[in-house]
């Protein structure tokens, strides 16, 4: 499911979207993500397309300034390029992949990590009624760049060329993004996800406890209990904003840190699988199949030939 089905033109193209690709350009002369001298911002070069790459995506506001992505939670496809941005405002196991890169013109891209702590401040100025409302769906998603936008991320890369004004003024940038995206057409999603009470807002409170528990053996009216809702309002609410249950989200981060243990420490199927919580190896082994698309020795092998 194709959440931005027309191609892009880049007719509109603006200098400001120039300004920022030849920014990034100018701060990453090697393919790869590369931090920066900005808390929580983080500049991307990639200089032909990517395999699918999955991972656990924390939340962030992505602008591309060159280039194409594609990026997978479940069945739904978001793609994103220099006319539209992405947002994840819960912490997400996702599949990304860059579609189009060349060395001449390399993909070009920023991620602002979100700080929901300070999304909620700012709530205290701008309030509900300052928030566009629409029903509140997936913690994923794509919208269109505006010029006030652009321009709020193009001085925030910017300020890297002057170093000294960067703790002054990185902050009052960022809490300006924070406040476009609150008020932009899907911004009530933030909000939703910021505001202490809401229902999203236990959700989220559901989804870190699995990320940092995802060992445990899970028991959802546990996990409902601990996060003050009932658990089918736990199952409902969980799955409109994951697109999987909890159970297929705890599914997905032990197979995610099995692959990361087998490529990074060595470890053998087996052993990978006791680490996350398997029990049976048999099982660990279908499920990755069914999720990597090969078992586990065999992606081990492609990936290490590949590297």
């Amino acid at each position: 499911m194709d959440r931005v089905t027309p191609e892009p033109t880049y007719s509109r193209d603006t200098l400001q979207q120039h300004e920022l690709a030849g920014l990034i350009d100018q701060f990453t002369q090697a393919d790869g993500a590369h931090a920066t001298q900005i808390d929580g911002l983080c500049l991307m070069r990639a200089s032909q397309p990517s395999e699918p790459v999955h991972g656990i995506y924390n939340p962030s506001f992505c602008v591309i300034a060159q280039g194409r992505k594609q990026v997978t939670l479940g069945e739904e496809r978001f793609t994103y390029d220099p006319l539209h941005y992405l947002v994840g405002s819960v912490s997400l196991p996702l599949t990304g992949q860059i579609i189009e890169a060349t060395p001449e013109r390399p993909y070009l891209c920023i991620r602002i990590n979100l700080d929901l702590t300070e999304i909620t401040r700012l709530l205290t100025d701008v309030g509900p009624t300052g928030v566009p409302i629409v029903p509140v769906h997936r913690g994923l998603y794509v919208e269109r760049v505006d010029n006030a936008m652009l321009d709020a991320v193009t001085r925030l890369v910017r300020l890297l060329h002057t170093p000294r004004d960067v703790a002054m003024l990185a902050p009052l940038v960022l809490r300006e993004i924070y406040y476009r995206l609150l008020r932009s057409p899907q911004g009530y999603r933030l909000y939703e996800m910021a505001m202490a009470n809401s229902q999203t807002h236990r959700v989220n409170r559901a989804i870190n406890w699995l990320n940092q528990n995802y060992i445990e053996s899970l028991k959802i009216d546990e996990l409902a209990r601990r996060v003050n809702l009932s658990p089918s309002t736990l199952h409902h609410r969980f799955k409109a904003v994951t697109a999987m249950s909890p159970l297929q989200y705890q599914k997905q981060l032990r197979l995610q840190e099995a692959k990361r243990l087998m490529l990074s420490e060595g470890l053998d199927a087996s052993s990978a699988a006791h680490r996350v919580g398997y029990e049976s190896p048999s099982q660990f082994s279908r499920e990755y199949s069914r999720l990597f698309g090969a078992p586990p020795m065999k992606d081990m092998a492609r990936l290490r030939a590949s590297a």
